[in-house]
């Protein structure tokens, strides 16, 4: 599970639950609007180049969803326009429920990471491991995809609408390793599969019950489940596969033992408030936290296994440039040349593709749902928030200046004044590092170089325990940075100034 037209839905600003996160006011409707146009050209100009009947995206800022577009049909030789409650299977985006479902369980005491997945799933006791020093599969391996599994998406895709009896005399058979456990990651349908059972035997529900219960319903996800055939069968988006120059309808699979790992369907309506959840997340704070699992716990889905990887981006992206990037818990995490941290997945599913990216230090997420088999549809999403950034609408949110680093950049001002860095709390590596003397000699060099310095700027937090700034002087600049050392009181193990032209 990796990875014309008819306009159908308006412009959107729902506001998301009192759980969403305190953050400045969506931009301008006509900011947004403007911005539309653009967007939609992209998924356009993707559905014609990938043969997509029918597609949805959206775009959410600061706990709303700001954009929503409907584009094509829900069933090809009808006129049923795609809309914001469109539903589609949303594939391997399942695995973020799965895996936010194991945390929250962890939470709770139920259920350890660390500990070996047989605790929970007794059938795994009796397998044998590919080496003799193979160490058991923890939950954890099953979360990053490093149990040792062989990469399964052709098979597990079609093992969705398997019966519990089945899958448990598929586990008792024991699986074949295609590396022994903690080498490295390798994609396995299965052993999300697995979580879910996992999730079924520590809780005593059924795992789509459960994860309805406890996720979907906090956040009012009416319109999001796994059984396709229990809602209004109208609503749905019907999945297809392009094949000899022609859309073929994909037969639809029924929930099952595999829902697991992507059994989800949603509609945009639903599925921006789930991504809003998430996003509420970031940053770190003190306000009530109100939402089916702490922002704490939430930020955990970024922390991957450090099996991380570079690829190439796309020219169609832009400037060329190596992304590094590793598997986390059911999401990809990639620092991105223009976009910063990118945490992403995709869905690919007979009839159906999908993508979901967001940028949590920036309050900003896209998604998108085809019912065209594995059309993911990533690049558009990429082209768009990359279009955002550009546009000032996706920008990084400002760190605020703690009370301790304004403390520093008082002293780090002071130092300067008096030539002497010693009238800074100093930490003890500063005098060792470079002499008292020499320090002063280092200012009174680049005041006679640059003048007299305007010291109003505003320093900049690089977290809050230090800082850089930069002053403008009568002959140039001055570039500094303080950093506080690691103690209660305030000492700086940092102190430096340096001239520019």
């Amino acid at each position: 599970m990796l990875k014309a037209l008819v306009l159908a839905a308006a412009l959107s600003t729902v506001a998301m639950p009192v759980f969403a996160q305190t953050a400045p006011a969506a931009p301008p409707a006509a900011s947004i609007d403007t911005m539309a146009t653009e967007i939609s050209g992209y998924f356009e100009a993707y559905m014609q180049s990938a043969h997509v009947p029918g597609l949805v995206f959206g775009v959410v800022k600061d706990g709303k969803l700001v954009l929503v577009r409907g584009l094509g049909v829900m069933e090809t030789g009808s006129e049923r326009p795609v809309t914001a409650d469109s539903r589609f299977r949303i594939a391997s985006m399942s695995k973020a429920f799965t895996a936010l479902a194991i945390l929250k369980l962890r939470d709770q005491g139920k259920l350890s990471l660390d500990a070996p997945a047989e605790r929970y799933v007794p059938e795994l006791k009796g397998w044998k491991y590919p080496t003799s020093d193979s160490p058991r599969i923890r939950v954890a391996d099953l979360l990053h995809h490093t149990a040792g599994f062989v990469e399964d998406n052709p098979w597990g895709d079609r093992q969705q609408p398997l019966r519990e009896a089945e899958f448990t005399a598929m586990l008792k058979a024991g699986m074949p390793f295609a590396q022994a456990p903690g080498i490295r990651m390798e994609y396995s349908n299965y052993g999300y599969a697995l979580l879910g059972r996992i999730v079924s035997n520590v809780t005593g529900m059924r795992y789509q019950d459960w994860i309805a219960r406890n996720l979907m319903a906090p956040l009012g996800m009416k319109s999001t489940g796994y059984d396709v055939f229990a809602g209004p069968q109208e609503a749905r988006a019907l999945g297809y596969r392009w094949q000899d120059d022609a859309w073929l309808r994909e037969p639809d699979m029924a929930d099952g033992a595999f829902g697991a790992m992507g059994g989800v369907q949603t509609s945009a309506n639903d599925y921006w408030r789930w991504v809003s959840f998430l996003l509420s997340a970031w940053p770190a704070r003190d306000d009530a936290d109100a939402g089916p699992v702490s922002r704490g716990t939430v930020r955990e889905i970024v922390e991957g296994a450090n099996f991380a990887v570079a690829s190439e981006r796309v020219a169609a992206l832009g400037t060329p440039c190596r992304q590094p990037n590793a598997y986390a818990k059911a999401w990809r995490v990639i620092e991105d040349c223009d976009l910063g941290r990118v945490v992403t997945h995709g869905g690919g599913y007979p009839g159906y593709g999908s993508t979901v990216i967001l940028l949590p230090d920036a309050g900003v997420g896209i998604f998108a749902f085809a019912n065209r088999t594995y059309a993911g549809p990533s690049l558009p999403a990429m082209q768009s928030l990359i279009a955002l950034r550009k546009a000032g609408l996706a920008p990084v949110r400002a760190l605020p200046v703690s009370e301790g680093l304004n403390a520093a950049y008082a002293a780090a001002k002071m130092a300067w004044t008096a030539g002497d860095a010693e009238k800074a709390p100093l930490a003890v590596n500063m005098v060792l590092d470079r002499d008292a003397a020499r320090r002063a000699a280092d200012i009174a060099a680049i005041k006679g170089r640059v003048g007299q310095c305007a010291m109003d700027a505003p320093i900049k937090p690089i977290s809050a325990m230090e800082g850089t700034f930069v002053w403008a002087c009568e002959k140039g600049k001055v570039a500094g940075r303080v950093q506080r050392s690691p103690e209660p009181a305030l000492r700086l193990q940092v102190l430096s100034f340096s001239a520019a032209p």
